[in-house]
């Protein structure tokens, strides 16, 4: 879409990078990141008996798995996602702080 956007097409070679520049839209990996930290908070921020906290932070154990690499969890993506930024779970519950440590800024 930003390609069309700027009038080039694949045939022209311009990189996904310098369309983004010339857009001033952020990678979509750290849109991606920001909108699962956005969850993890909302989540975070339930009552414990809330049913969204209890069914996405809960795991079975219990299940026979497949062959091959496990498959990334929810939990274990937002914990790398939050050593990458620095940030800790601690402010989590202060959401006007929480909105500023995750905020991808455009560039």
């Amino acid at each position: 879409m930003l390609r069309w956007f700027c009038g080039h097409t694949r045939r022209d070679r311009v990189r996904n990078e310098v369309i983004r520049d010339r857009v001033g839209v952020a990678p979509i990996e750290e849109k991606l990141t920001q909108h699962r930290l956005i969850w993890f908070g909302h989540v975070q921020r339930r009552p414990p008996e809330a049913p969204v906290r209890s069914g996405v932070l809960e795991r079975v154990d219990n299940v026979k798995r497949g062959r091959g690499r496990p498959k990334l969890m929810w939990d274990e993506s937002v914990k790398r996602d939050l050593k990458d930024r620095n940030i800790s779970k601690e402010i989590v519950l202060d959401r006007s702080a929480w909105r500023l440590a995750i905020n991808v800024a455009e560039p």
